[in-house]
């Protein structure tokens, strides 16, 4: 998926010459607690409720407000990672999306990306979840497939994210097309791998 499947065309950007009265109504229509400010088609930022309400002015127009996320921001073709690290990264549960000339193309909002991804195979596929523990230097993702390759399983997903109590360990995150992983875990452990983690799905009974 990437970004332009992903706006939201149902929330409005702001104008600069909208006054925080209209943005606090739209808030609250929308559901939201951000919503992004444009002039001439440029997109400056996003005005908060917080801002609005610390500033106890309605009729303020909203270029008038220190607006935050400027360089929240992706642009058309960005993977949907690359928005969740950008909403990451500026603490907002809205992405601006510019075209390739820089112009506003509208938003994305985090909640979608999620409601998105759980629609993906990865998600929606039966199976079991992995977690192991390694140094960054071991990792090899090739390596751990063929291990789970040869007991007649494939990984449909894999996540992975710094230790933050070890800077040189991940923590790395598989999705495994098998429900019982007991044989997966018995080799990756006899080749070295420390699994922390595990999670398997319970199996549906076919005559419910």
């Amino acid at each position: 998926m990437v970004a332009e499947e992903l706006i939201n065309h149902m929330i409005p950007p702001l104008k600069v010459t909208d006054d925080a009265h209209k943005a606090i109504v739209w808030m609250e229509e929308f559901r939201c607690n951000y919503l992004p400010v444009i002039s001439e088609g440029r997109l400056l930022g996003f005005v908060s409720e917080e801002i609005i309400l610390e500033a106890n002015d309605v009729e303020r127009k909203l270029g008038q407000f220190e607006l935050i996320g400027s360089e929240c921001y992706v642009s058309l073709d960005s993977h949907f990672y690359d928005v969740l690290k950008v909403a990451g990264d500026h603490k907002l549960q809205l992405v601006g999306v510019l075209d390739e000339l820089g112009q506003y193309a509208g938003v994305i909002a985090v909640q979608d990306i999620m409601i998105s991804f759980a629609q993906t195979a990865a998600v929606q596929m039966p199976g079991g979840i992995l977690v192991l523990s390694l140094n960054l230097i071991d990792y090899s993702l090739a390596t751990i497939s063929r291990l789970v390759e040869e007991n007649h399983a494939k990984i449909i997903s894999s996540t992975m994210v710094e230790d933050p109590l070890d800077k040189g360990r991940i923590k790395l995150t598989l999705k495994i097309n098998e429900l019982d992983l007991t044989r997966i875990v018995a080799t990756l452990e006899r080749f070295g791998y420390r699994v922390i983690a595990r999670y398997q799905e319970a199996r549906k009974d076919d005559n419910e």
